[in-house]
């Protein structure tokens, strides 16, 4: 039978098959020739009873994330709150890079828009032009958890961002009843305290599989030549064209017509120095390596 992982858990993968979950080992040889499985395979599974079975293949990905550990996904909610605590767009900048590099297509959840001010809600503004999917939503409120559900309904999508931001409160919101332990925020530390210990598709009632993760506050870039990073950049291929030189890497060249929408206010200020210290970062991995 064909199922799709769910979970990994106590040295077993609980894989579910239409709506049964069998709960599953994998033969050593199919460890040894594909390596670890993921939460989000597509395998066939031997059953052995009404309630487990054997892993016999792994079927070939379509995606692949490192951090968090899944694969399948076709979409990624990178979900930080618009306070308590304060987003780090940087740090949203670089997750939105590791979501499009592995072929994932990026959703922006802004969460607890009920504590923001108008002011602290204009963050948006910043990634408009890059045509991402954006929402804003509440899941202390409710507000705007419809248009959450619909991005989420009848697709494989990893919700991720850092600790603290309200991801398992919004997967409580959305499906009542499920129950996932959430935390509050450090006030020493300032920054969420972890509560999902390991990685879960979860079947929602709408249809579709959603992964709630362990937060995370920091991650790799994956590798890739200094010229692929303006690529994951939408809004910069509007004016990419127009530069003077081909293969411009939108920094000191002169003629370069995306410097010059920064400085128009058609790019955000702020995206063009968060891709600007990823570009030193790409260009010291290139050094290494």
């Amino acid at each position: 039978m064909e199922g799709t992982i769910i979970k990994a858990y106590g040295g077993f993968y609980f894989v579910r098959v239409a709506e049964e979950i069998y709960r599953c080992a994998i033969r050593g040889k199919i460890r040894r020739q594909l390596g670890q499985a993921l939460v989000g395979d597509r395998v066939r599974v031997q059953p052995v009873n009404a309630q487990e079975g054997v892993v016999e293949e792994i079927l070939p990905r379509r995606t692949e994330l490192i951090r968090p550990p899944v694969a399948n996904v076709e979409q990624a909610v990178i979900v930080f709150a618009v306070k308590h605590p304060d987003p780090n767009l940087a740090l949203l900048d670089r997750f939105l890079v590791q979501a499009q590099a592995a072929g994932v297509a990026p959703v922006i959840c802004f969460n607890k828009i009920d504590l923001a001010d108008a002011a602290e809600l204009n963050i948006v503004n910043h990634y408009k032009p890059a045509g991402h999917p954006i929402v804003r939503v509440s899941a202390k409120t409710g507000i705007n958890l419809d248009d959450l559900r619909e991005i989420l309904r009848g697709r494989i999508t990893v919700l991720a961002g850092p600790s603290g931001v309200g991801k398992s409160s919004l997967l409580n919101a959305l499906q009542p009843g499920l129950g996932l332990e959430t935390g509050g925020i450090s006030r020493k530390l300032k920054r969420g305290r972890h509560t999902t210990r390991h990685v879960e598709l979860i079947p929602l009632a709408g249809g579709g599989l959603v992964a709630d993760t362990p937060g995370f506050s920091s991650m790799f870039l994956p590798p890739m030549r200094r010229e692929e990073l303006a690529g994951y950049f939408p809004e910069f291929g509007v004016y990419e064209p127009q530069c003077r030189f081909a293969g411009c890497l939108h920094h000191r060249e002169p003629g370069c017509a995306v410097k010059e929408a920064v400085v128009q206010g058609q790019i955000s200020s702020l995206r063009y120095q968060h891709y600007l210290d990823l570009l030193t970062e790409v260009i010291e991995a290139e050094r290494r390596y």
